[in-house]
């Protein structure tokens, strides 16, 4: 027998038996990613049994090998299990409170006991820490039950005095060696990660002060020799270096455009002007990203302080979008806001600027702690979750030499970072700022902030021109279902256009208008206010192009559009395939087209993200917060949610770890009748203790036979004298709502950087007196990939698309799913082998940052 063979048949072996699930794996060239979790095969499988008994001689050595590595490695995932025997942990959180604390918390404290640590609460953050007593109270797994879904932190948090003296530190290294603590986890700002890193380093004199004063004995200074400190940064500022998002900002802008949305009515009513001030400390990132999710007139952020000429800027600017007919005005003000000589712009100030010059009724709105409060979102749940996980995994692999580190968001992927390193960079951009060094601030901020900023300033100082000689005329469509954002990102898209100096079209009912002429000219203020509006004010269909070719090229010509920007889900890639088979038929149809990718189910290939999907994920995850209150307060009773997405796992998945169910069925992850049954013997297992509630999600095709009916009916059944079942389809409320701060920045980015592509493409294949655009990079899907966004045609996707089931063939969310299976206290075991590495912010400032 051929080595090869008999790989394959030790594989299959190994499948058969059905001891392991499939674990998704890293795509090429991706880097090292959260640590992972698998159910454990024991060592003595049947497949191994079964290999036993093979007599060939020339493959027996081979066989043997591969079995002692088979079960070496499972011991070492058995190994892992019980990585935190014998050790403690502790969780604070400490500064101000930021919404997704409480998931940090949670994570912290489930993983720790999985691996066998204890854990302890610490309350009221180093307050309780200095104080010790009943303020460190050891942790249970269903102490943090509930908790996912509430704002704030449920631990406390407050400012001390006490630990920034060397008493204070001492009272605390006290509390903690006497309750064998050594491993500490804080959340909170660079204040309390600073703080941490000064109690580390001074640890090992604290512990001798500790002996000499009688306080602790030679033997507990020795089992306390060193302290572990991991940091995960929770801040609804955003202002910390070295993460892409902190735990709260989400939440926060969730918050702010609660209250603009509600404020835009009135002001719309009465034509009036809103100056409205967010916080922020001195970072400008709420006000930028609120400005650019709300579109608004203006913005005030410290990195960029107004030329000296602004109030005259602003008031032509205001008067200019009245006279377009507007019949409001919106202002956003950051905290810190300054001018360049540093002298602050206060929200009071531009109201009467406003007021003198230009007699608009305005009123100013200060949102203050509103923006602390309230249900986390999806988002900063799922990165809390995450990062509490890394915690745990980086506490527990620590050695006396490991620096103290910050758990932060890199892209999709979780990256350790030295904490003093990105505390370093974050005084960096202080000192900048206070030298009058604005662009290195803006720099130091990450190119993220930059690209924001400059959007912003495209869309609200940039005029656009009064003559379209010499433009060209790019049109603009929604294809597929309607999804939260498309018409963010048909604002931006127009907008953009007519800066440039472009002809902008817009097509009514996707391929089919587009057939039918449904065309018209839009106008700047033909989308005035349609970020904030859900659905697709175009209208949307699935039809795709092909059968309608010879119609569509008639009004490709009768309008003269020279590039199409196709904003959809799947339909709207497979219509841009479809479109670049058409061109060895047509002509007309060698244009430049590039698509963005805008679906509830986010399964379009070439994009981690889509376009509303985020929107959907919210609405899920405030339905299941309801369903689980429904189901606290009557006990023992289970939920059975069937949630959108055709054969896409995403919104299944992502909701589950966002509001704590204990099961997600999924196309990607098949699953039996066997594993059915687990997850009932579970939830009678979960029923005994005092969390008497279940939760279940299943995506709507993850199984042709095993429906929302028969899994209802089968829970029901074996659930008899135990708990109740309900169900709940939530069907197309998914696709509606008013889009989430982050689907209307992420889609008025996209538009933003297509247009610019198109416009760039367009002049590229202008030959002979017409546009012909004949090549594979022509026809592109824009995509936000890792930390970037990227163009990549259409025809190359195809090889990493699954037509039959209309997804990517790898996902990267997969990944997540272990972390979902933990927090619902399956029996499955940690492996190690592929974990975070421990990075520099160096390297991390310089590499390409997210869009």
């Amino acid at each position: 027998m051929r080595k090869e063979e008999f790989h394959l048949k030790f594989f299959m072996c190994v499948i058969q038996s059905r001891q392991l699930v499939r674990t998704p794996q890293r795509t090429a060239g991706e880097a090292s990613t959260s640590s992972v979790l698998i159910q454990k095969p024991p060592p003595e499988t049947d497949a191994l049994k079964s290999l036993d008994a093979m007599d060939d001689p020339d493959t027996m050595e081979g066989i043997h090998v591969l079995k002692n590595e088979w079960i070496m490695t499972h011991e070492e995932h058995h190994a892992a299990k019980t990585l935190g025997i014998g050790k403690a942990i502790a969780v604070l959180t400490s500064g101000g409170d930021a919404q997704g604390m409480n998931a940090a918390v949670r994570a912290v404290v489930r993983v720790g006991i999985f691996t066998g640590a204890r854990v302890f609460f610490v309350h009221e953050g180093y307050q309780g820490l200095v104080d010790g007593g009943d303020y460190i109270r050891e942790a249970t797994w269903e102490s943090v039950s509930m908790m996912l879904q509430l704002g704030g932190t449920v631990i406390g948090s407050a400012r001390c005095k006490d630990f920034r003296t060397r008493e204070g530190r001492l009272r605390a290294a006290h509390n903690l060696v006497k309750r064998g603590i050594t491993n500490l986890c804080v959340i909170g700002g660079d204040g309390s990660l600073t703080g941490a890193d000064t109690f580390r380093s001074e640890w090992s004199d604290l512990l001798s002060d500790l002996q000499k004063a009688g306080k602790i004995t030679a033997e507990e200074a020795t089992k306390s020799n060193y302290l572990n400190i991991v940091g995960l940064v929770g801040s609804i500022d955003n202002d910390f270096c070295g993460t892409d998002m902190t735990i709260g900002t989400d939440s926060a802008l969730h918050r702010i455009m609660e209250i603009v949305d509600a404020i835009t009515t009135t002001a719309q009513s009465h034509q009036r002007t809103f100056v409205l001030e967010v916080m922020g400390r001195h970072c400008g990132y709420l006000a930028l990203v609120t400005s650019l999710s709300c579109g608004a007139d203006w913005v005030f952020i410290p990195e960029c302080p107004p030329d000296d000429d602004w109030e005259d800027h602003l008031c032509r600017r205001l008067s200019e979008t009245r006279t377009r007919g507007s019949r409001l005005n919106i202002i956003i003000v950051a905290e810190g806001a300054i001018d360049k000589n540093g002298k602050p712009i206060t929200s009071e100030s531009i109201k009467d600027l406003v007021v003198k010059r230009l007699g608009y009724d305005t009123r100013v709105t200060v949102l203050g702690h509103v923006q602390r409060g309230g249900t986390p979102s999806a988002f900063d749940r799922i990165l809390g979750s995450r990062m509490g996980v890394e915690a745990v995994m980086a506490l527990l692999e620590a050695t006396p030499d490991t620096p103290a580190c910050v758990v932060s968001l890199s892209g999709n992927q979780a990256v350790r970072l030295p904490l003093m390193e990105c505390v370093q960079v974050t005084k960096d951009v202080t000192r900048a700022m206070d030298e009058r060094k604005f662009d290195e601030a803006m720099k130091l901020r990450g190119r993220s902030f930059m690209n924001n900023w400059e959007v912003y300033k495209l869309l609200a100082h940039i005029r656009p021109p009064v003559s379209k000689s010499g433009s060209h005329t790019v049109a603009v469509m929604n294809v597929g279902a309607p999804a939260a954002g498309m018409n963010a990102a048909v604002r931006s898209t127009v907008r953009i256009g007519l800066i440039q100096g472009n002809r902008v079209l817009v097509v009514h009912d996707g391929f089919e208008g587009l057939a039918k002429g449904q065309i018209e000219e839009a106008g700047w203020s033909y989308v005035g206010g349609w970020t904030g509006q859900g659905g697709s004010k175009l209208g949307t269909k699935r039809t795709l192009p092909k059968k309608s070719f010879e119609q569509i090229s008639a009004n490709i010509t009768k309008f003269n559009i020279q590039g199409l920007v196709i904003i959809g889900g799947f339909e709207a890639y497979t219509g841009g395939l479809e479109l670049m088979e058409g061109r060895k038929q047509y002509d007309e149809l060698c244009i430049p087209f590039v698509v963005i990718p805008a679906t509830v189910s986010n399964n379009v290939p070439g994009s981690d993200f889509s376009v509303g999907a985020d929107t959907a994920l919210n609405t899920i995850c405030m339905t299941c917060d309801r369903i689980k209150q429904s189901a606290a307060g009557t006990k023992r009773r289970v939920f059975i949610i069937e949630t959108m997405g055709g054969y896409c796992g995403y919104l299944a998945t992502m909701a589950g770890l966002a509001a704590g169910a204990d099961a997600a069925y999924i196309f990607e992850e098949p699953f039996t009748i066997r594993d059915l049954q687990v997850n009932v013997e579970h939830l009678v297992q979960k029923m005994k203790t005092t969390v008497k509630r279940g939760l279940v999600l299943r995506n709507e095709k993850c199984n042709d036979n095993y429906t929302t009916d028969f899994i209802f009916n089968l829970y029901s059944e074996e659930g008899k004298g135990i708990f109740d079942s309900r169900k709940n389809v939530l069907g197309h409320m998914q696709q509606g709502g008013s889009p989430t701060p982050f689907d209307r920045n992420f889609a008025t980015k996209m538009g933003a950087k297509a247009m610019n592509w198109m416009s760039g493409k367009i002049k590229e294949s202008y030959r002979n007196g017409r546009i012909f655009a004949n090549s594979p990079d022509s026809g592109c899907v824009l995509g936000m990939r890792k930390r970037a966004l990227v163009f990549q045609p259409v025809t190359e996707l195809k090889e990493q698309t699954d037509f039959e089931h209309r997804i990517p063939k790898e996902q990267w969310w997969l990944k997540l799913r272990p972390i979902l299976k933990i927090l619902a206290k399956y029996e499955i075991d940690l492996d190690t082998s592929e974990h975070a590495h421990l990075e520099h912010i160096s390297r991390k400032r310089s590499g390409e940052a997210p869009a």
